[in-house]
């Protein structure tokens, strides 16, 4: 008899002493659903990170490949020969229309959802095959000089990223959005080194809310890629410019007309990038040829003014630091304004920020060369205008101030242009506001919620559109050693016991069974029934999200069994979930 049941008693003292150290854990050191978000959204951010310096690094390649030369974008062009020049441009849009041509076949039909329209209008669900192609295709446009931005595909690639994790992981939609929403963030941040910024961008622009619910995972996210960044290339400011001082309070009277101004020429920015699109699409070409010819305007024009290639890193850093004159700077600002409206309307995968940052240097150093030469007092370093004039065309142009203005204090680490930039930034926003009512983001989301049927992520309106279906369960009968074994191979902290064919009849708490953890007799004469809680709340797959948040009040606990008319346990909710859908709801789409 002893040889029969020694193996049993011995099973139950083993299955005890490690529920001790379970209950132990969960008491002191288990983490909850909120703060294991964040550690995926610091996984999130530096593998977004990562994957921002290997695109880097692909586009820098692809460009000493194209040109022959290892120097910069602009000072490569000078160097060619002017009919490579403008051949260089044509033959990247040439090569980036090829790519997407032939990437049809292996995307196999998959849309080329961006990382906006999964976050704002969809499930979070981002393709990585039609990612990849057009990724590949934005290489070549950026590596050949075109006037666009290597930050688009940075942020898509991260974002990218993070929907493959939680699609690995099983997250729930308001989940997967959120964590895509990190994977932006992290590009962001990693695009410019600037985390703050990167969060609010994502919070501000895309998610329409700065709840912490949202804002959390966002800041961690952001954080992580730009330690990573850090790390791995040393880099602490984008954009190094000398001291600028405030010097009397009179000189904020330009910074106003300055606003004004910002606020007027970017809805024109805007709406020159639109009609360029629509004169493309008129000519009814082919991709290929739209993008070939896009780059052949890009090519004309580099060469006499090769400044107007690339992203125009390298020509804000010479504003900024003085290095251009005022009658050189009237001219690249035309010829950049064309190329990049001439990029943008081709078709050319890339993105319009970092251009945008161009226009509002350009505006910003020109309108304070002029106000020095009429008012030497109020504007002493035209360039505190260039750098000013940047926070405010973003400001306009993305409409969202607060995100401009930390950005381009993290950028720049000047604080004290603080007050001039927060001041013209909010007037360039209100003026653009008035002035049109769209932003750098909002037509292509509009276009694409118009397209989605029901009208995309924000008509979750019942429990049962956020349940998870299949949570654990235990039979009534049973015995302790199938309870520890649940509560040792499952991260949850309650077990809900149903009846034969599937009736709700309560839950077993990780905390039920602590009495009976220094008792190996008495565990063995424990079943379910004995210990399961009646009471236990739960929840009606009809239920609306706030009436389901009620539940959770007053109570502790992470999930809730959501259970039918007729008592069947069809499956569980989780706060964080709700939580999140309730900040979905309440917040203003960017669409």
């Amino acid at each position: 008899m002893n040889a029969v049941t020694d193996p049993a008693k011995l099973l139950v003292e083993r299955l005890l002493r490690l529920l001790r150290w379970r209950v132990w854990i969960q008491e002191k050191l288990q983490p909850t659903e909120w703060q294991i978000t964040l550690l995926w959204a610091a996984f999130v951010g530096g593998l977004g990170a990562l994957v921002s310096l290997v695109f880097q690094g692909l586009a820098e390649g692809v460009h000493d490949l194209l040109s022959g030369s290892s120097a910069g974008v602009v000072e490569s062009m000078r160097q060619l020969p002017w009919w490579a020049v403008l051949a260089l441009p044509a033959a990247g849009g040439l090569l980036a229309g090829l790519v997407l041509l032939l990437g049809q076949r292996i995307a196999r039909g998959q849309s080329s959802t961006d990382y906006m329209e999964a976050i704002v209008i969809g499930s979070g669900h981002l393709p990585i095959r039609a990612s990849l192609v057009k990724s590949t295709a934005a290489l070549f446009s950026i590596g050949s000089g075109g006037s666009i931005g290597r930050e688009g595909p940075m942020v898509q690639l991260s974002a990218v990223m993070a929907s493959f994790i939680g699609r690995w992981r099983q997250f729930t939609p308001p989940q997967l959005r959120l964590l895509v929403a990190c994977g932006a963030a992290a590009g962001i941040a990693s695009a410019y080194n600037a985390p703050i910024a990167g969060s609010f961008f994502v919070a501000e622009i895309i998610l329409g809310t700065i709840a912490m619910e949202s804002l959390g995972p966002l800041a961690v996210a952001a954080v992580a890629a730009a330690l990573t960044v850090r790390v791995l290339t040393s880099e602490a400011q984008l954009y190094k410019v000398p001291a600028f001082k405030l010097n009397s309070p009179w000189e904020m009277l330009p910074y106003v007309a300055l606003g004004l101004i910002a606020g007027v020429a970017a809805p024109w920015f805007l709406r020159s990038l639109r009609q360029a699109e629509k004169f493309f699409v008129a000519t009814k070409l082919p991709l290929i040829a739209r993008l070939t010819l896009g780059g052949l305007v890009v090519g004309a024009l580099a060469i006499k003014v090769p400044e107007v290639t690339g992203n125009g890193y390298s020509v804000v850093v010479n504003i900024l630091n003085g290095h251009i004159v005022w009658s050189a700077l009237l001219v690249i600002f035309a010829c950049k304004w064309l190329a990049t409206a001439a990029s943008f309307g081709s078709g050319a995968p890339g993105g319009v920020f970092t251009p945008s940052l161009f226009m509002g240097a350009s505006v910003g150093y020109l309108f304070g060369t002029g106000v020095h030469a009429i008012w030497p007092a109020a504007a002493p370093n035209p360039g505190a205008f260039a750098l000013v004039g940047m926070g405010a065309f973003l400001s306009a142009a993305s409409r969202a101030p607060v995100m401009a203005v930390i950005m381009l204090f993290e950028m720049t680490l000047s604080y004290d242009i603080i007050l001039p930039l927060m001041l013209c930034s909010v007037i360039a926003y209100y003026t653009a506001k008035g002035f049109e009512d769209r932003s750098l983001y909002s037509e292509a989301l509009k276009r694409k919620a118009a397209e989605t049927p029901g009208g995309g992520a924000f008509e979750v309106g019942s429990v049962a559109e956020l349940m998870k279906s299949k949570p654990p369960t235990l039979p009534a009968g049973a015995r302790f050693a199938e309870i520890a074994g649940l509560f040792l191979s499952l991260r949850v902290n309650n077990l809900y016991v149903t009846d034969g064919v599937g009736r709700f009849l309560g839950a077993v708490s990780l905390h039920d069974i602590k009495p009976y953890l220094g008792e190996a007799e008495l565990a063995e004469l424990v079943i379910a029934k004995d210990i399961l809680r009646e009471d236990f709340p739960r929840v009606m797959p009809t239920a609306s999200l706030s009436d389901a948040l009620g539940g959770f009040l007053n109570f502790e606990a992470e999930r809730l069994p959501v259970v039918s008319p007729d008592g069947t346990l069809v499956g569980s909710l989780a706060k964080g979930d709700l939580l999140l859908a309730l900040v979905e709801k309440r917040k203003k789409p960017a669409v």
